[in-house]
């Protein structure tokens, strides 16, 4: 774990006197949080926070500072010789919560002060330091601890298990949220965890501050749906503190922010007689008095502001009267509640669509530990309301004190044309073992209201299905960055998720009218008739053979439209990009490029395409519509009849994680290949080198108009008169020997971050209801599809928005090639010409009579076969049943 803080030092000066003093008294007005939320109402009732433990893990204190009344233990768990903080970091957070200073008061100045010394001067810090302090923390009893730290690693599972172990023993831990904003998808670990209360930044004005990080968390992908974080947000700019010897100062960050909401909580925890505190605080009864509490914002989305404003007084009168019992965070789904609730409002449902998954919390107040005593319900308000159908997955254990409540929602076949509001709510009942003294169990029932805007099916071509699940993100593996130029972010750890790091995009395409679902399970679990594209973009993991044999039916066969953004892959710069991990004691070598070109020129091989391994870099102009291209790879292998589309660019292969590269040096500049529009047979593909222009994280021009140009043709077959000009088209196929293709390393072990390599193929619970726990469509376990309860059977094979006829059958399954094939034998086992091109895709006069001869002649053996068989089996009816 390290430091996440960009924090500024802030100088006010004016222009005038007069200009010098108002401005003087603005900020001394502002700088006294603990006024803003009215602490000193509490002060005036008795409540200073008194005999309150507050753990600070941090940088230290020093034992002498004036402006602490109560420093009762102070400890050092690094490797350098003090207990003192010679940084200033950590004496500026105790202020924040307990100093007394006029000019800096903190929040509750009675606190019982334990300073844990977790940092070094430098700022370094190791998970095994944590380890010993968080298990000195459990042993003396503490009530309140504040983390104002994070990293990106929650899958450390020591320090994770360890926070688990923390809350579960009733200690109340407050985190910061992180300083990566305004990027989406940059929650820190350990403020991600739903048993820690994560906490948000925000000016004077109510307005997210831009560093504070966005959701949503990222552990469920792919199969599920990440949850609301941060759960609340505080002041977090310019607040006033404790300097390290004496005096105040300003500082901003979420860092800052966290110390307010612990100073809040100390506070609140002391308005409890102290012989009933442990019957009654807990870590999740404070964060439903916090989020219960809190003052949404008008403006912001539930993953930059959570519950909202902490509101210490409404927390107060929550926790005045508050009897033990569970909830759910958040407890209002509200279609029609834009922007709160985006991304849910910027998108109805309807039918036939991926499920559409919120991830809720319950929070359980009886007790650390919990169980659902029976599964959800969904009571709808309207007779319309049985156009919904959901599936739920929750938490078998709710452990320490929260669990998950995650909807699978679809809109049933018969409600393809319905457009209205479906509004009713989910009821899910907990129970947790009688608490010391009580007999029987504790029980409490949890709502989730929901009100959710229905339109009906839109056509095929304005549907595009996104991939997830091909994605792989840091942790667990050392994922580089899409772009090489950014030194001081290597690891590729946003999600890339439609609603986080490419959010930006997907605001873009639903302005443009397109409605875009998720994918987070293999190409078989998807009914390509229903969408006009499927989008892949910057994807690292492997493919299973049945995915690339049921993507090349669906595009040439059923019309489904491709479109890829790849990324730079070179064997050379990723062993260059090795770095030694202090923390694990271990060199991090990329167990990928940016992207996986080797398993994407396996996708894409049955239609003669391929990448390459050269970085390059520069900008280039299509149409007046100015690009960069940053780190991407160039297209080697296209067939004829394709349309490509060249620029100069540097190749920084040999150079590109070694040193900064010099796009306007004297280097020269040769033509590549990056972008490819082709026709295949029903279908269309487009594909492009570089996805750093639709990613938000490092983005230096976007490339949305050329995003629109492919989606124009893939799902709709228009071609843009630039795109398609005569000059682009390919008289000749690009091809590039095998041996020269882009491998795989051999020396990673890619099963301990694939979702494919040495998986199961399965459609999880985040496909159509119909298929799931099947391998997918015409693959099924089983011999049937699983159907609902009153769901009417789905022709699978043409899906509500196929545009094909009935009579249109599928092509069968394809064989994997292999190393003696020849050239034409890489694509549709059909007919085939001597270069490298799209085949014919219509048989010469001779194929068909000779398929359909052959093929009776096979329907009449097999019956003849079957027969006889039969009566030689007649007395027998064993195995009958599995046979069939």
């Amino acid at each position: 774990m390290s430091f996440s803080e960009k924090e500024k030092h802030f100088h006010h000066s004016g222009l005038s006197n007069s200009s010098l003093n108002w401005s003087r008294h603005l900020l001394m007005q502002r700088s006294q949080v603990t006024s803003l939320f009215g602490a000193d109402a509490l002060w005036r009732k008795g409540y200073t926070g008194a005999k309150v433990k507050m753990a600070i893990f941090d940088t230290g204190i020093r034992a002498d500072h004036p402006h602490f009344r109560n420093i009762k233990e102070r400890t050092n768990w690094t490797n350098e010789d003090t207990l003192n903080d010679n940084l200033g970091h950590g004496t500026f957070v105790a202020g924040v919560i307990a100093g007394e200073d006029a000019e800096c008061l903190g929040f509750a100045p009675d606190t019982e002060i334990y300073a844990f010394r977790v940092f070094t001067d430098a700022q370094v810090s190791y998970t095994s330091w944590f380890l010993d302090a968080f298990n000195y923390a459990i042993a003396i009893n503490m009530d309140v601890l504040n983390l104002s730290i994070g990293g990106p690693d929650y899958l450390d599972l020591p320090f994770v298990e360890k926070v688990w172990e923390i809350t579960a023993n009733n200690i109340i831990m407050v985190s910061a949220i992180g300083n990566d904003g305004p990027l989406y998808g940059t929650l820190n670990n350990p403020a991600d965890q739903s048993d820690v209360i994560g906490v948000g930044g925000i000016d004077y004005s109510d307005h997210i501050a831009s560093f504070s990080s966005r959701g949503m968390s990222t552990w469920e992908i792919p199969h599920g749906y990440g949850r609301v974080k941060p759960d609340i947000v505080a002041y977090g700019r310019e607040i006033m503190g404790s300097k390290i010897s004496t005096g105040c100062k300003q500082l901003s960050g979420t860092s800052v922010a966290s110390p307010v909401v612990a100073g809040v909580v100390c506070l609140l925890v002391s308005i409890i007689p102290e012989n009933k505190r442990k019957e009654i605080l807990n870590p999740a009864s404070m964060k439903q008095a916090l989020v219960e509490g809190a003052a949404k914002l008008v403006g912001p989305n539930m993953y930059e502001q959570g519950a909202g404003r902490v509101d210490l007084l409404e927390s107060f009168e929550i926790l005045k009267s508050y009897q033990p019992r569970a909830s759910i965070f958040p407890s209002i789904l509200d279609y029609t509640n834009c922007p709160y609730t985006w991304p849910f409002c910027r998108q109805a449902l309807y039918s036939g669509a991926m499920p559409v998954i919120f991830n809720a919390t319950i929070l359980n107040g009886m007790g650390v530990i919990g169980y659902v005593q029976s599964p959800p319900t969904w009571h709808p308000s309207t007779e319309e309301g049985n156009l919904l159908r959901i599936h739920f997955t929750y938490s078998e254990v709710i452990w320490p004190w929260t669990g998950y409540l995650a909807l699978h929602m679809q809109i049933k076949e018969e409600g393809a044309h319905f457009s209205g509001v479906i509004e009713g709510n989910v009821t899910v009942r907990v129970y947790s073992p009688p608490a010391q003294g009580e007999k029987t169990a504790r029980t409490s029932t949890c709502v989730l209201q929901l009100k959710l805007n229905v339109v009906p099916t839109p056509p095929r071509s304005k549907r595009i299905l996104w991939d997830q699940f091909h994605s792989i993100k840091y942790p667990p593996g050392y994922i580089p960055r899409d772009s090489l130029d950014v030194r001081n972010d290597i690891l590729d750890w946003h999600g890339d998720h439609l609603h986080t790091n490419f959010h930006i995009m997907f605001n873009m395409l639903r302005d443009a009218g397109y409605y875009v679902e998720t994918l987070g399970s293999p190409f078989t679990c998807f009914d390509a008739s229903n969408y006009g594209t499927l989008l892949l973009v910057d994807l690292e993991d492997e493919y299973f053979q049945e995915e690339i044999e049921k993507l090349r039916d669906d595009v040439i066969n059923t019309g489904l439209g491709l479109a890829v953004f790849a990324e730079w892959y070179n064997m050379d710069t990723m062993v260059k990009m090795r770095f030694f991990d202090d923390n694990t004691r271990s060199w991090w070598t990329p167990v990928t490029g940016g992207a996986n070109i080797p398993a994407l020129n396996d996708l894409l091989e049955p239609f003669g395409i391929a990448f390459g391994d050269k970085i390059l870099n520069g900008d280039f102009s299509i149409d007046g519509e100015h690009s960069r291209y940053a780190s991407g790879t160039d297209i080697v292998r296209f067939p004829r009849d394709g349309y490509i589309h060249s620029f100069p660019f540097l190749d920084s292969s040999e150079s590109g994680a070694t040193q900064n590269v010099l796009l306007n040096s004297g280097m020269n500049k040769a033509d590549s290949p990056i972008l490819g529009l082709l026709d295949a047979g029903e279908g269309r593909i487009a594909v492009y080198g570089d996805s750093n222009c639709l990613d938000s994280s490092h983005m230096v021009t976007n490339c949305y108009w050329l995003l629109r140009k492919i989606l124009d043709f893939t799902g709709s077959n228009i071609k843009d008169p630039v795109l398609f000009s005569e000059s682009a088209k390919q008289d000749v196929p690009l091809y590039e020997d095998d041996n020269r293709l882009p491998s795989r390393r051999t020396d990673v072990n890619y099963t301990l971050y694939s979702t494919v390599t040495g998986k199961d193929l399965i459609c999880r619970s985040d496909s159509r209801f119909e298929v799931w726990g099947t391998k997918g469509y015409n693959l099924h376990v089983r011999g049937r599809n699983k159907i609902m309860p009153g769901h009417h059977v789905i022709d699978l094979g043409r899906g509500l928005n196929s545009t094909f006829g009935s009579s249109r059958s599928r092509r069968p399954k394809f064989t994997k090639k292999t190393k003696g094939d020849s050239l034409g034998n890489r694509y549709f086992g059909l007919l085939y010409r001597d270069e490298l091109d799209v085949p014919e895709l219509v048989a010469s006069h001779w194929v068909v009579p000779a398929i359909v001869a052959v093929t009776g002649f096979v329907l009449i053996l097999s019956i003849w076969r079957i027969h006889h068989k039969r009566r030689r089996q007649r007395r027998s009816a064993s195995g009958r049943l599995a046979n069939l």
